[in-house]
């Protein structure tokens, strides 16, 4: 007797859940929530900084968001490598880059696709189609190890590595599976038909666990999160509290942001799930002008990067 997950009840009612209206929902109200706490602090947060005494916070933070990028542009070029696909030079890491630029036209799947097209005339349609799908799994996967340190606050937390023990080669196709249902809508227009035959044909993991992609996005979240701190270092004059409560904190708002991509980034749900989570343990007008700063910040990081990547292509057309 076989046990077909598809026919159970449960299973039913769950394929029937409109995933798409509750994020959007939730991206809504995480919106609204931040605006309502940003006016009812508007006159108590000052903008205003000395560059003289803050330049140097200021380039660290751009350097480390910066950073991140390659970070994780790297752990992509990996996930590549994972799924048996050898790319010795740069070109990889280099497109990546260039196509973070896209995130931010309307639609929020043109970077997905210019990667696919990309990436399968080097390999083949699949190893293009699953290493984007994975690449936010991995993303998520170290964000949540990260948020799993706060299990010296509670033991909750550490049910957080839970996607973790997914990232291997006996399960990695149920992942890629789930997450095809989720993003189904973003990946419509790539038209890839696919099967499990054709990726156990096609796919060749080279090892059960892919460790150097995983720990590079363990240092995207890092470096984030270094350029937040000193983002809060610019406002914040006292003490900062506890930095692995506000690492846990940044990791968790961070993978709730990566969950619900209704905007470049996770713009606005992050914001509203970290000054959530942080509560009375700093001023809410000092993170509130602080994750102003960094999305800035992060934001012209990307563009930063992808300027010279784009001029450069604009150019070959020419």
């Amino acid at each position: 007797m076989t046990f077909n997950i598809n026919n159970q009840p449960y299973w039913q009612l769950f394929k029937k859940v409109n995933f798409s209206f509750l994020k959007s929902i939730f991206f809504i109200s995480s919106l609204l929530y931040f605006c309502i706490y940003f006016f009812i602090n508007l006159d108590q947060i000052d903008f205003d900084i000395k560059l003289e005494k803050n330049v140097v916070n200021l380039f660290f933070s751009f350097l480390f968001c910066s950073l991140s990028i390659y970070f994780n542009a790297y752990a992509w070029k990996y996930i590549v490598k994972w799924f048996g696909k050898e790319c010795k030079r740069n070109n990889l890491v280099s497109f990546y880059v260039f196509t973070n630029i896209l995130k931010y036209v309307p639609g929020g799947i043109w970077h997905f696709y210019e990667r696919f097209n990309f990436l399968q005339k080097i390999s083949n349609p699949q190893i293009a189609f699953y290493s984007i799908l994975i690449e936010p799994y991995f993303m998520l996967s170290g964000s949540f190890l990260l948020a799993s340190l706060g299990v010296i606050f509670s033991p909750l937390y550490f049910f957080l590595i839970l996607p973790l023990l997914f990232l291997n080669r006996q399960l990695i196709y149920f992942v890629l599976k789930r997450l095809e249902s989720l993003k189904a809508k973003a990946l419509e227009s790539l038209r890839f038909s696919h099967s499990k035959d054709q990726f156990e044909k096609s796919i060749n993991i080279i090892s059960f666990f892919p460790t150097t992609a995983f720990l590079l996005e363990i240092g995207f979240v890092l470096s984030k999160f270094i350029g937040f701190y000193f983002c809060l270092n610019i406002f914040y004059t006292n003490n900062i509290p506890n930095i692995i409560f506000l690492l846990v904190i940044f990791s968790l708002s961070w993978s709730v942001g990566l969950i619900v991509p209704l905007a470049p980034s996770g713009v606005g749900v992050f914001e509203a799930c970290l000054l959530f989570f942080v509560g009375r343990n700093i001023p809410q007008n000092i993170i509130l002008v602080s994750l102003i700063y960094f999305r800035i910040i992060s934001t012209s990081a990307d563009l930063f990067l992808s300027f010279p990547f784009l001029i450069r292509k604009i150019l070959k057309r020419i």
